[in-house]
């Protein structure tokens, strides 16, 4: 079965693992499953866009993950039940790989064993600057902490609207317009479309 790269992020399927995939559509909206389902497949984004999303106290939704391509809720792969509802974004193609068919490539292939150990380790280092970003307390640092460890020298593309964006801060999209605009005020922020560029530090009021 041919299927496109992906991205960098991920490690490409083996041949003998794609061809026992099966190719699904999806439609933005659809669920792919649910918070406490059981795991029985691996998922891997050809095309469009899934997430994994988790409910605040509130009922705000979080975003935990984006999967554009490659492997998506890949942490589920030996869990009993998923920790989160995992959600299409936007409608595209996904390959669904059983997970005793990936254990076994995964047994079986060096090198890919190797391809997949790097992934999960990216992912780690992904994951924690997601939750240090959440720590933080203030939508600016939120913010600025984002562009720093997500783009690169200062500045990053996004690749989501604003109010998704929002979310996956955990942040009202009303309060990340907010201190967007007042970043961009204080010269912090240049916002030129979806480029997002650091020119400055927050200013602080001194102490007393």
């Amino acid at each position: 079965m041919h299927h496109p790269k992906p991205d960098t992020l991920s490690p490409d399927l083996p041949a003998g693992l794609a061809s026992a995939a099966r190719r699904r559509a999806v439609a933005a909206g659809e669920v792919l499953f649910r918070q406490g389902d059981a795991p029985r497949v691996i998922l891997f984004v050809l095309s469009g866009e899934v997430r994994l999303v988790r409910h605040g106290p509130s009922g705000q939704e979080i975003i935990l993950q984006r999967g554009t391509g490659g492997f998506f809720a890949e942490a589920s792969l030996w869990a009993s039940s998923y920790h989160c509802d995992g959600v299409v974004a936007r409608s595209g193609e996904l390959l669904e790989v059983s997970r005793r068919a990936f254990e076994q490539s995964l047994d079986e292939d060096p090198a890919f064993q190797r391809a997949w150990m790097q992934h999960l380790t990216r992912e780690v280092r992904r994951l924690r600057a997601q939750c240090e970003r959440l720590g933080l307390y203030g939508a600016a640092e939120r913010i600025i902490h984002y562009i720093e460890s997500e783009g690169e020298g200062g500045s990053v593309t996004l690749a989501q609207s604003r109010k998704s964006w929002a979310r996956e801060l955990g942040l009202s999209h009303e309060a990340l317009y907010r201190s967007l605009r007042r970043l961009q005020d204080d010269g912090v922020l240049r916002a030129e479309g979806p480029r997002l560029t650091l020119q400055g530090r927050i200013k602080r009021p001194s102490a007393q």
